[in-house]
């Protein structure tokens, strides 16, 4: 009777502790970068999923610190719910909620994942820990970035992007393997760590292993600090002024027909003072290109020939109706405006219930107010701009998480350039942890990524991803800098994820083999 009555406590112990590493583990992301405390957080997830018996015990663990992460890395979720799209405050908690549950059942699958192999499989705790479950997480982490159209928030790569108190030296594999291979390294790190503390109590290894798993770490991640300092690619041509503009509009009030005038003038006033090469204003600066008047296209071509250079606008285009009826196509685009001839991007990855409505849920709206809520995608195949003497692909908003397309228009671009309203999501760390997505493309492509913000974060950011200069958040500003031309191939930019997807699929099947147990891996302690 005792057993049955403590077995029930120390697993709902597991799942609040669960939980609780999981919400540690955010203050490993932007604004914090405390990435030391991820590795803490994997630690105790691997740990608690190792001495779960059951495959239904460790997907509920999983969840548990799934959510844990969530809901304490992305409540801004809520504030563009309720604050910017009108949802019901009951509503819009439920749905954060909702969501944080649904993002949490990936790494429930990792954990039910793992246990189901070891039950068929039957392999070592070194085996599991070092190869099965660094695995089966990360395997879950790249399905989260793409499934549902993707939300690779928070995948423990990104931890290791510059910017907290200590350099991070796994960011060094970042042009090799990516972000998913950065964190599979974190993984594996965090399951060696699992593995060292067991062998401390005598548990599983000699004094020679430990030796060796101690070796192995330092060996790893000595690489990837001289991986870090290695160039993958090199300047091309001189360096380039540029200015990166940060309106700070008001969500509240820039689709408001009443305030396009004032809106258009903030940006005019801040172009007309830039002399720079290169200009770039945020997403959506201009609300909607057809309606903008033709004195004032005319005057921002004017101001940047002038500069001897071209602007990238951020604006909506809506197109005429086709001839044979039906509805007009609408983009979230940019456009350049200057010396070059007239360019255009849209927008390809749309964000789901921003920009597109599944099919079937149609009927979220009646709750959900947001401007232009049904758009269309771009073509996956388009080119780098060529202006300002440069080849510049752009990116707007949240497909800079997505570094398979980001590489699409490399190694032809010799700068990226990110264009972003983060107004959405009011005074939160949203604006940090996309910055932070920009820093990993960078560090992926070899380039420089310019963000120009609509209230934050505005920012340049160079091919070593570390933040050169960014203006304050929520402040009207010009960011002025020299910035610098980069060309050459990195191994991502070549071979995107299919490398890091074959180091999984290697791992998995090397763990699935090694069936021996404990004792045949390892001599007593």
């Amino acid at each position: 009777m005792t057993r049955a009555v403590l077995l029930p406590a120390k697993f709902a112990f597991q799942l609040v502790l669960a939980f609780a590493a999981g919400g540690v583990g955010v203050l490993a992301f932007a604004p914090f970068y405390l990435w030391p405390i991820g590795i803490v957080s994997l630690c105790f997830l691997f740990a608690l999923w190792h001495r779960t018996a059951t495959a239904w015990r460790a997907s509920a663990i999983g969840f548990a610190w799934g959510l844990g992460l969530f809901l304490v890395g992305v409540p801004w979720i809520y504030v563009s719910l309720h604050v910017y799209g009108s949802m019901p405050v009951i509503l819009a908690a439920i749905a954060t909620f909702l969501f944080c549950c649904y993002l949490a059942v990936f790494p429930a699958l990792a954990g039910a994942m793992h246990r189901r192999l070891v039950a068929i499989f039957g392999f070592s705790a070194i085996a599991s820990l070092l190869l099965v479950m660094p695995a089966c997480f990360v395997i879950w982490e790249y399905v989260r970035g793409w499934f549902f159209s993707g939300f690779p928030w928070l995948v423990f790569g990104y931890s290791q992007t510059p910017g907290g108190p200590a350099f991070a030296p796994l960011v060094g594999y970042a042009p090799v393997i990516g972000v998913f291979g950065v964190s599979w390294l974190l993984a594996m790190t965090a399951g060696l760590c699992v593995l060292l503390t067991r062998a401390v109590s005598g548990m599983v290894w000699s004094r020679r292993g430990r030796f060796l798993a101690i070796s192995a770490i330092i060996s790893v991640w000595a690489i990837g600090g001289a991986l870090h300092q290695y160039s993958w690619s090199v300047p091309s041509g001189a360096p380039l002024t540029v200015a990166l503009l940060q309106g700070n509009i008001e969500q509240s009030l820039k689709w408001r027909e009443d305030q396009l005038v004032s809106s258009l003038n903030n940006y005019r006033e801040l172009l007309e003072k830039s002399t720079a090469r290169l200009i770039v204003l945020p997403e959506t600066a201009l609300p909607v290109l057809r309606e903008v008047p033709a004195d004032y296209l005319a005057a921002l071509k004017r101001r940047s020939e002038m500069n001897g250079g071209d602007a990238i606008v951020g604006t909506v285009v809506v197109e005429s109706v086709p001839a044979g009826g039906g509805f007009p196509k609408i983009t979230n685009s940019a456009i350049s405006i200057g010396s070059s001839p007239l360019q255009r991007y849209d927008k390809q990855h749309l964000v789901v219930f921003g920009e597109f409505i599944p099919p079937l849920l149609s009927w979220v709206y009646q709750w959900l107010k947001i401007p232009l809520g049904s758009m269309d995608a771009g073509r996956t195949d388009q080119k780098p701009m060529q202006i300002a003497g440069h080849a510049v692909a752009v990116n707007i908003c949240y497909e800079d998480a997505f570094g398979a397309e980001i590489a699409r228009q490399l190694p032809e671009a010799e700068l990226l350039v990110n264009m972003s309203n983060m107004a959405w999501f009011g005074n939160s760390s949203a604006s940090d942890q996309q910055t932070q997505f920009s820093q990993m493309r960078a560090l992926e492509t070899g380039r420089w990524m310019l963000r120009s913000t609509n209230t934050g974060v505005t920012a340049s950011i160079n091919e070593k991803g570390e933040i050169i200069k960014a203006l304050p958040q929520f402040v009207r500003g010009t960011l002025e800098i020299k910035v610098q031309p980069r060309s050459g191939t990195t191994p991502y930019v070549r071979w995107k994820d299919w490398p890091i997807l074959g180091l999984l699929l290697l791992a998995l099947v090397i763990g699935c083999a090694l069936k021996s147990a404990d004792r045949q891996s390892a001599g007593p302690a």
